[in-house]
């Protein structure tokens, strides 16, 4: 049995008026420690799917399950990291990397411990009595992703997490994301506008079709690629030949839409 099984999710989104059909008939499975993206056109119903597999919007048709059960009765196994890092200014990094924890009520001296020693691993040492506004933009981003696995989830969800950033931190950021979850063995989903991102960071891509989202095709990386760090992907031989393919893909995907 598969770590994630997403079978026959369909949307509707109703108003008053109208009934706008947003995916149809997804399926797929995520393995365990597996990196997935979810890549395709404006409305093609990515971040709805994301909201779906996280249980925050429920199907109008179809199941997830998270080990074989509903991901509905796995909220607190499912962790986020999204484009903005929402730290709370008025608290220090230390109280920010810590919120998740209390909140869930799993925060003692042990899981404080873990949490502080994952912000000195990911090069943060000495800034947990700092406020968020004394850190670049970057920083927080990565005290958000030590937010996000101190409470230990066993499914991340990244939508965008990059996409405000300047491109070399962005870089950066992919290969220190990259590098931490395979450390600790974490399962992911992105969800990307960036070609490159998708296939610098991912195990499989899937491209979305647009009204309604469908999925269109499924790429996956060869292993000379998922076995180095995404900036050495972009930098691969066979890097430019899988780009030149989804661009193309998208390209057609983008033409039927319009």
């Amino acid at each position: 049995m598969s770590f994630l099984t997403v079978e026959n999710i369909h949307h509707t989104y109703f108003t008053k008026t109208s009934a706008t059909t947003a995916l149809s008939n997804i399926s797929l499975t995520v393995e365990e420690g597996e990196f997935v993206s979810l890549l395709g056109p404006s409305g093609c119903g990515k971040t709805t799917l994301l909201s779906i597999i996280s249980s925050l919007l429920k199907p109008t048709q179809g199941t997830v399950l998270l080990e074989n059960k509903p991901v509905t009765t796995a909220k607190n196994q499912i962790g986020y990291m999204l484009q903005q890092d929402y730290l709370f200014p008025w608290k220090t990094i230390e109280e920010n990397i810590l919120m998740g924890l209390k909140l869930s009520k799993q925060l003692n001296q042990n899981t404080k411990a873990a949490a502080l020693r994952l912000l000195n691993q990911i090069g943060l040492a000495g800034v947990e009595k700092q406020l968020p506004r004394q850190l670049s933009g970057g920083m927080r981003q990565r005290v958000a992703l030590v937010r996000t696995l101190a409470s230990e989830p066993k499914l991340l969800m990244l939508d965008e997490p990059f996409s405000a950033l300047d491109y070399q931190t962005k870089l950066k950021l992919e290969d220190l994301v990259s590098q931490t979850l395979d450390e600790f063995g974490k399962t992911a989903i992105l969800v990307t506008h960036d070609i490159g991102e998708a296939i610098a960071m991912s195990d499989r891509v899937f491209l979305l079709s647009p009204s309604p989202g469908r999925i269109y095709k499924t790429f996956t990386m060869p292993e000379e690629l998922r076995n180095i760090s995404p900036f050495e992907a972009r930098n691969h031989a066979a890097f430019s030949s899988i780009f030149q393919t989804i661009w193309k893909e998208l390209e057609s995907l983008e033409r039927e839409k319009e």
